[in-house]
Order: C-alpha cells, then structure tokens, then sequence
C-alpha cells in the first residue's frame, strides 16, 4: 500500500472518520495529518455544484454551469471520441468549480421504457453504453479528477429503488447489465464506482460479495474507491468488509462510530478499515493534483458551442417524407409549440443543472434564412386543455406552408424517484396535432423526451426530428438541422416501439412490493424484437440523413471485419455502420443477434472509404453459468454489417473454434427462452433458468394489511403499520403531495415523492445530515410498531445524546 506510513500514525477514530462524508458532498478533513477534504458533485451531463448548504434534491440552487445533452441523447451520436471530448469539457469545469469527483456517468441498461431514470443512462445496449461509459470515463479522468460510473449494478427502476430485490441469473447479470461497467473500468481506467441503492439476489449490492469482490474486485482488478449512493449504505460493517469504502452522505460520524466498535469488539478486522483507507487516500490524492494550480475559469462561450456541436452530432430524423427536410426560404413557415419557447433540454433530480445560458428556438429562428410568419404556444406544458391556445394556433398555420410543431414530455414526467405511468405524449399536445392535421399542411414534429414515447402519429406528419434532451444549444442545434445546415447523423440508442404492451418486460416491471423479477433474461430492446419478430416503429440503431450511402466489399476474419462505404447523394454527410453477431445452431439460448462494434462514417459526395471494425476477444464469447466462465461455443456465426439492427445490408459466415456444449438446460426446459418468446416466461421456467426457488416477491403481513415497521420499511409502507402513528404519518405525507400537485409546485411534489415517500426508515437517518439518529429512528419505529411511550422516550432520549455529542465534536474543533 502506498500510505501504509501515513496510515499507521493516524488513530482509529481518524481512520474511521474519512469513511463517511462530512456533509452531503464534502468529505471529512484531517488536519492533523494534512488530509484536505474532497468535494464530490452530481453529474453526470454537467455540474451541479450547490450553493450555499448543499442538500441532495434539488431544494437549494446551484452554481452556473453547461449543461450538455443528457446521456440518452449523446448515445444517439455513436461517437465515443466526441462524447470523450465534450467530458473533458465536463471535467474542465468540475476543476474550475473544485470537483474532485463528478457523480457519473449512469451506465445502468435500460432494461423498461417507463423507467423514470432513462434520460441519463446509454442505452439497451450493453455494448453501445460500454464504450460510451468509457470514453466519459477518459474524458472527465484526463482533467485530473474521478469519474463515478453509477449505478452498480441492476438499479433499473425508481419505485422502491431502496430495498428492491432485483431477482436476475448469472449469465443475463453478466453479459446484459454488468458489460457496460466492465467496460468502463477497463477501457477507461476508471478511478470511482458507486453502488446502487437495489439488493441484488437477496443482498444489498454495497455489501454484496459475489458483486463488490468476486467480480469487482477479484475478476475485474478494480482498485479504485467504492462510494456508496447517497443513503444507500444498508449495514455498514458489512458495506466496509465488502470494500464499499465511502459512506455518503455525512452523518455526523455515527456509522464512523460503528466501525470503531466493530474493530474494538472483533467484529472487523482493522486490516479491513486500513486497506479502504488506502483506497480513499489514493483517490484523494490523485485527485488533488488537479487543484495545485489555481483553477482557470471555464469559457462560458466556448463550452456553450461544444454542447452544441454535441447536439447536433445526436439528433435523430426518424422520418422526412418527400424531403420536406431542410426547410428552404421560400415556403413560409410557422412555429408552433410551447417547447419552441421555453425549450425542454434536461431531466429532473440529482443531474439537473443550472445552465450558464439557454438557447430557445423563437429568439433564434430570426438568424436564419427563412420565411418566418410566427409563433402560437399552441398547448398549456403541463397537460391542460386549452381550446384558445387551439384556435390561435390554427389561424397562424392557416397562413403557413410548413408547420413546425414541437412536442414531448415536460419536465415533471421525467425524474428521478419517479417512474412514468405510461409511453404518452399529454393528451392534449395530441389534440392539437389532431387539428393541426385538418389544414393539410406539411407538418415537421420535433420531440423533445429523454425516453420513448408512443408515435402513432407517424402517419400524420410529413417529418420527425427527435432532439431527445439537447442541453442548452439544443435549440439552435435543432434549427441547424431542420434548415440543413447540418446533416442529421443520430442514430438511436434504444428501439422505439409500437406500443408499451410490446415491450419485453411488460409483465415484468416494475417490481411492486418486495422483488422485481428479470424473466426476459437475456432479451432487452432489440435482442427481444428482433429475435421475436415483434413490429416496431423505428429499431434501435435507426436514423436518416438528407444524403445516401452505398455498403459493399465485405471481408471477415476472426480479428477484423473491413467494407467499403459510399456516400451516393449529393451532400456530405455521417453514417453509423453498425457489425452485428448471431450464432447459428447454438446449444444455448442467445437472442437473434447483438451489436459488436460500430464505426461512424464521414463521407462527401461521391466519395468512398473502406471501414474496418475490429473484432476483440470478447465478440463471441457467452458466460456460461454451469462453469461460471465466459466461453466460445463452437459454430458458424453470421456477421452483420447494417444501418440498424433491422436494416441489415452485408452479410457472411465465419466459422469460430472453440469449447463443444452439452449444456444441463435443453430447448425442452427452457421452450420461452430458446425462442425469445419471452413476455410470458412461467415461474417455473424462470426457476430453471436461475438454478433456485424465485423468492417471495409479496409484503410480509403477520396478519391482513398489517406489517412489522423496520430499518428497510419505506413510508409508503407505513400505510401498513400496526398502529395509528404511522399510518397517521404517510397519510399526512401524501396529503402533502397531492396538495403541492394541486397548487402547481410540482417540483416539490416531485422532491416529496422521491425523498420521503420512497424513503425507508434507515434513510430517515442517513439523509438527514444527523438531525435524526439511530436511537431516534429506533424510537420512530418503536412508535410505528405500537410500542408510543416507549418510543416517545427512545426519541427525546436519542435528540439528548445527539446535542452533547455535537457539542463534544464542537470543542475538538475548536482545539484543532
């Protein structure tokens, strides 16, 4: 160990101490040994870097800064170098702001489209998120500070995201929602990993040993920081034995006194605490290098123009029929929309940001060559009927030639805490179209969401450009492409379906009351529809340009696959050339196919460029569970060179040495599986498929309706109590945010739901910065359990022992 010295002349509890925060996102200081402290600041598509008292969501403002396209959009660009370098622009100014830790990116898979965190993760792909993980990764790391990837691992639901038990076998943990964070340590060199707030089969994930060491640790030769997500530490001699080193957010130093005694009873070894230490030192002082200098100030303007490059570089044209795209100056065009005014460009949470400045499409639209005749707000942004808005938007078209209409979800329906109900635009948006459309007008949507939607009007518009969350240029981004300034490169990171009954994991999500059961396995996105023939709108890896190209020449060996590309049109443009494998006869279940590399293309008119994507040692393998190793089976496989994974335009056959399978689990025994017909796997097969019982997913009543309150009960869970206190408590919880609803603050309401509401006890006593302690919670629960006196007793107790406690710390401070 490199601090080995420096570690054994600090005492216990000084040791003990920098394994939690000192707040919500500083980390403690020991002067004494000249260990500075670190400030560590969400993420991950900007800084969020609070003023004033820093709290975790979202009630006090925070510092200006860029804010870039949010995840999902950037994963649209398939470009790894320019998502690499508009990081090192993210990392540049989490310097300027001394961030030693940026707090992303999210690398989870987006197993469901309703999953209310969608915005800031890749994609469906393991692939395609891995190697987007990792060039985040570089990016921030090469300004000298840490990346985070989040959320480790199968964190891929809001609701109850704090206890529930996500239920997934080895091989679909492996290949499907682990990839993308081996990649991420792998090709990035990650420094900083956070776990998730989930148990996964059956155990919190921060003091999970198959997770934090078997793989983590042992298999991945992962030896950077483990910090926990902000009150997601569970047991915390468990968490620290684990190697889930960082504790955040601060707590006044109670769980810090739990190591201590943990160590003095025997409990722990204090060779454990010493070697997490390290690892938390290590990480400091690497990162401080950064700060030795004083920190430039970012360019506000600079740093604007790379969110619009990267913008630009992600936006998607789904449809342009008879090349109603670009927009010429002649036709007159008219703008309607309340997004065109105030644009919709991020998602709510712990990722929102404070933009240094906002581009909006109506103060913009007068730079560029157009005829112009003006705007109507057409819609109220957060679902009202408003037939006035209605009536003036149709007098403006009436006198237009092309319509831009511009339509999506608001903010409050995309956010953290929260899962969406549904795959909707509002219903009225909708209806203004519907209107709209009566005026036979060419009509040109851009839709602004950070997750897919159901398009049923495809048929009822001319065009669709889909600007996901474009960061604050995404305005002007759009207009670039809507006038052909730029042409359209965006390819989409996720399928959008027909409708959300289509989606493999209907009958799967979310998981309700104790357990969320990953029964499609293996078949996520396009691995299901593609394998299943299931129709769908657009397939993932789809998107148009204004110009054409030409594959051709395909050469395949094991390492390398090479083509020749032309760009057939008449302007220049970018294409994702995207290598698809698919086993043939395998002895296992695999989906169809799956992406295995991808190149983007930039081609002028007429001109031709052989492409080579190579193949790695991983491109063929599979985990396979009896052996629990990964392997190559085998067999001929088919390899695919496309536009999408539906759009498949080269193909040939390789055949690929390796192991011969006898495996113990035929096509007999997993029938659902083999043929991707997975929306109705029984829970028998599923069993099968796990190699154990499928655990209880239903509350545990000891009698009806009635639950036994402890540390993992959330509030909404009180409704079940034993006694009135508690049920008492979250009926006054959720009068409380139906009432911020009906007042317009939904914010708030938003913040209640997310903070409070979904909150178990143990997180009464983590998030609240130590105003309630442990003894105090006890009491809470006593109280909830029946036991009110006794409770009451523990609570007012507890708040004395806690008062001269801060005055005993107080005193130490100031003799420091």
């Amino acid at each position: 160990m490199k601090h080995t010295a420096l570690i054994k002349k600090m005492s216990l509890e000084e040791k003990a101490s920098l394994m939690s925060g000192k707040d919500f996102f500083t980390t403690k200081a020991v002067d004494k040994h000249n260990i500075p402290s670190m400030l560590l600041s969400d993420g991950p598509h900007g800084i969020r870097k609070q003023a004033g008292e820093a709290d975790n969501v979202g009630l006090n403002p925070s510092l200006p800064a860029t804010c870039y396209p949010t995840s999902a959009t950037i994963a649209n660009s398939w470009n790894p170098e320019m998502g690499e370098e508009m990081a090192a622009f993210i990392g540049k100014e989490a310097v300027s702001l001394g961030v030693s830790v940026l707090l992303g990116p999210g690398t989870n898979i987006k197993r469901n489209p309703l999953c209310g965190r969608n915005f800031e993760y890749f994609s469906e792909d393991p692939f395609l998120a891995g190697k987007m993980a990792a060039a985040y990764t570089r990016g921030i790391q090469s300004q000298g500070i840490s990346a985070c990837l989040k959320h480790f691992a199968c964190n891929n639901q809001e609701y109850r995201r704090m206890v529930i038990d996500s239920i997934v076998d080895e091989r679909t943990l492996r290949e499907i929602y682990l990839t993308p964070f081996r990649m991420g340590i792998e090709e990035g060199d990650l420094k900083t990993i956070m776990t998730s707030y989930n148990m996964l089969n059956g155990t919190h994930t921060n003091e999970n040993q198959h997770l934090m060491k078997d793989i983590l640790r042992d298999e991945w030769k992962f030896n950077g920081l483990v910090v926990t997500d902000w009150g997601g530490s569970n047991d915390r001699i468990k968490g620290l034995i684990a190697g889930n080193s960082l504790e955040m957010p601060g707590n006044k130093g109670e769980t810090d006194e739990d190591i201590i005694q943990a160590i003095k009873n025997g409990e722990l070894d204090e060779k454990v605490l010493d070697e997490n230490v390290e690892r938390y030192l290590e990480l400091l002082f690497d990162t401080q290098k950064a700060f030795i200098k004083e920190p430039e100030k970012f360019d506000i303007e600079k740093h604007h123009a790379m969110a619009q490059k990267a913008a630009e570089e992600s936006i998607v044209l789904l449809k342009n029929k008879d090349k109603v795209l670009p927009l010429n100056n002649k036709d007159k065009v008219a703008i309607i929309g309340d997004f065109a005014q105030t644009p919709r460009y991020q998602g709510a949470g712990s990722s929102i940001v404070n933009p240094t400045k906002i581009d909006d499409t109506i103060s913009s639209v007068k730079e560029y060559d157009l005829n112009y005749v003006g705007f109507e707000p057409g819609y109220k942004r957060y679902g009202k009927s408003s037939r006035s808005l209605i009536k003036k938007a149709m007098k403006l078209a009436e006198n237009a030639d092309v319509l831009l209409l511009y339509l999506g979800l608001h903010e409050y329906s995309e956010v953290e805490g929260i899962d969406r109900t549904d795959m909707l635009l509002p219903k009225n948006q909708l209806e203004l179209l519907d209107e709209l459309v009566t005026l036979n007008k060419k009509i040109v949507v851009i839709l602004a969401c950070g997750s897919p939607v159901e398009i049923d009007f495809e048929t009822k518009v001319d065009a669709i450009v889909h600007s996901y969350l474009s960061g604050q240029a995404g305005a002007k981004a759009t207009l670039n492409v809507l006038t052909g300034k730029v042409n359209p490169s965006g390819k989409l990171a996720e399928t959008l379906m027909n409708s959300y009954q289509d989606t493999p994991t209907y009958n799967y999500f979310p998981g309700k009351e104790m357990t969320v059961e990953y029964r499609e396995g293996l078949f996520v996105g396009y691995r299901y529809f593609d394998t299943n023939k299931v129709a769908v709108k657009y397939p993932f890896g789809f998107g148009l340009s204004y110009t054409d190209f030409q594959y051709s020449d395909l050469v395949v060996t094991k390492d390398l696959v090479t083509f020749k590309m032309k760009n057939v049109g008449d302007v220049a443009g970018s294409e994702v050339a995207q290598l698809y494998i698919g086993a043939k006869n395998s002895q296992v279940t695999r989906p169809l196919k799956e992406l295995k590399g991808f190149a983007k293309v930039s081609l002028n008119p007429g001109e031709i460029k052989e492409v080579a994507i190579k193949l790695d040692d991983k491109a063929f393998r599979f985990f396979n569970p009896e052996t629990m190793k990964w392997e190559i089976e085998e067999l001929d496989y088919e390899i695919f060179i496309g536009s999408s994974s539906q759009t498949l335009l080269l193909k040939e056959t390789l055949h690929v040495e390796g192991v011969t399978l006898d495996p113990k689990l035929k096509a007999t025994d997993l029938p659902h599986y083999f043929k991707g017909d997975i929306q109705n796997v029984s829970v028998e097969e599923f069993e099968k498929l796990l190699g154990r019982k499928v655990p209880k997913s239903t509350y545990d009543f000891y009698k009806k309706n009635r639950l036994v309150v402890g540390y993992n009960t959330t509030t909404e869970q009180l409704k079940y109590s034993k006694r009135w206190v508690g049920r008492l408590f979250y009926r006054a919880i959720r009068f409380a945010n139906k009432f911020l609803h009906l007042i317009g603050n939904h914010t708030q309401a938003n913040v209640l739901e997310m903070g409070v509401v979904q909150l178990p006890m143990r997180g009464l006593a983590h998030m609240s910065g130590g105003m309630i302690t442990w003894r105090q919670l006890d009491g809470l629960i006593a109280m909830f359990n029946g036991h009110f006196f006794k409770g009451v007793k523990m609570f007012f107790s507890g708040g004395r022992k806690r008062s001269k406690q801060n005055k005993l710390t107080e005193k130490r401070d100031q003799e420091k």
